[in-house]
């Protein structure tokens, strides 16, 4: 689902203010985060462009949602608004992080974790035991072979739940069990 944000920052203090407006959206993405200029007309002056597209990196680093960096996102900023006097890159970079969060408030995000490829290697009487163990770490098995007196499986197992594993499996085991894991993909963190 798609997010907009039209943010404005205005600030007043005596001297110099600060003056910035943000206009746009947010989309998913495939990649970690791409920007898009779709401003027309000049209503942001092209010397602030660069300090909104830095604003908008900032605000992936810390999302909404738990304060986990954001990705999979694209903002097109399609407008804005500036001032004379009052606005510069840092009221720019400002606003355009303010817009991101508006904009995330309304693109109902989800909290991802990233999975892993857990590859085993264990006795063929510990099977039961460690499958068990994998399942309750939300994990599911892809692929078991056998191997003379040894099982070879394959396993994806959020990576959240795998601290620690080597000393479970090395209980499981009696010490004759080996694994090694390499990341998968990410997926949504179910409850």
């Amino acid at each position: 689902m798609n997010g907009k944000f039209d943010y404005t920052l205005r600030k007043q203090s005596g001297g110099p203010g600060q003056y910035a407006r943000v206009i746009g959206r947010i989309e998913p993405y495939d990649d970690v985060f791409a920007f898009e200029n779709r401003v027309v007309g000049g209503a942001i002056p092209p010397a602030f462009i660069k300090a909104c597209e830095r604003g908008f990196r900032d605000a992936t680093q810390t999302g909404i949602l738990a304060g986990y960096p954001v990705i999979g996102v694209k903002v097109v900023l399609e407008g804005g608004a500036s001032h004379p006097v009052d606005s510069n890159d840092r009221a720019f970079r400002f606003a355009a992080c303010q817009g991101f969060y508006q904009g995330m408030a309304t693109a109902d995000p989800i909290v991802i974790e990233p999975v892993m490829q857990v590859n085993l290697e264990v006795p063929i009487d510990c099977i039961g035991v460690v499958q068990g163990d994998l399942m309750a770490r939300r994990g599911a098995i892809d692929r078991l072979e056998f191997d003379g007196d040894r099982a070879v499986m394959t396993a994806r197992v959020p990576l959240a739940a795998m601290f620690g594993y080597a000393t479970t499996l090395r209980t499981l085991c009696s010490g004759q069990g080996q694994f090694s894991m390499t990341f998968s993909h990410y997926q949504p963190i179910r409850n």
